[in-house]
């Protein structure tokens, strides 16, 4: 398949793997890759890199309460959005960035198992931007004990089972939809195209 725009999502990729992607990517028909999900350990040079290369628009960072920002975030904050991950959002820090990085699994599981921090998450997604997603299936969450999960084999929430797992999402509204949407998903390429396929007829856009 001969994909010319992917989100790229560097999340479990030290800077040495990183440098191997970028130099595989070259041989791709990638030309755009407008929205990458980014960890503490990046540079400048790289974020440069991607807007230079592959034009991308907006970046997504984890709250500074599970990892540190990565260095001199400062100069692209007004691209880069804060994903909602299994500490509740804070105001104060989407207001120092472009907005909310709005992970539908993640809000679905509070909505289930935490539902104060779902009731105080949505109040604040309804008072700022959401410039973009991550999408991943919902039906399959493991027990989430202190609130960390354990992952079972045959129930990883990057894995699509069945596309039905993917209805959940038509509980909530398209404003809560940004401008880029990434599937966050370990299947292959087809089957995250059906999947894509899936969720625009589900929603109706």
């Amino acid at each position: 398949m001969n994909l010319k725009e992917v989100a790229l999502f560097l999340t479990c990729v030290d800077p040495k793997e990183r440098q191997e992607i970028f130099r595989l990517l070259k041989k791709t028909e990638v030309r755009d890759i407008p929205f990458s999900h980014l960890r503490s350990d990046h540079t400048a040079r790289e974020l440069d890199y991607l807007i230079k290369n592959y034009h991308t628009k907006v970046f997504n960072i984890h709250t500074k309460r599970e990892y540190p920002y990565f260095p001199d975030y400062e100069k692209y904050a007004a691209m880069t959005c804060v994903e909602n991950t299994y500490e509740p959002l804070d105001e104060k820090e989407i207001q120092e960035f472009a907005g909310i990085c709005l992970d539908f699994s993640h809000l679905e599981n509070n909505r289930i198992y935490e539902p104060d921090i779902y009731e105080r998450n949505i109040k604040i997604i309804e008072k700022h931007k959401v410039g973009c997603n991550h999408i991943s299936p919902a039906s399959r969450f493991d027990i989430i004990v202190e609130r960390e999960i354990s992952y079972a084999k045959d129930r990883h929430p990057h894995v699509l089972k069945e596309l039905s797992d993917l209805d959940y999402l038509n509980r909530y509204p398209l404003s809560y939809f940004g401008e880029y949407a990434a599937l966050e998903m370990e299947n292959s390429i087809k089957e995250q195209l059906e999947a894509k396929e899936y969720i625009i007829k589900l929603l109706e856009i």
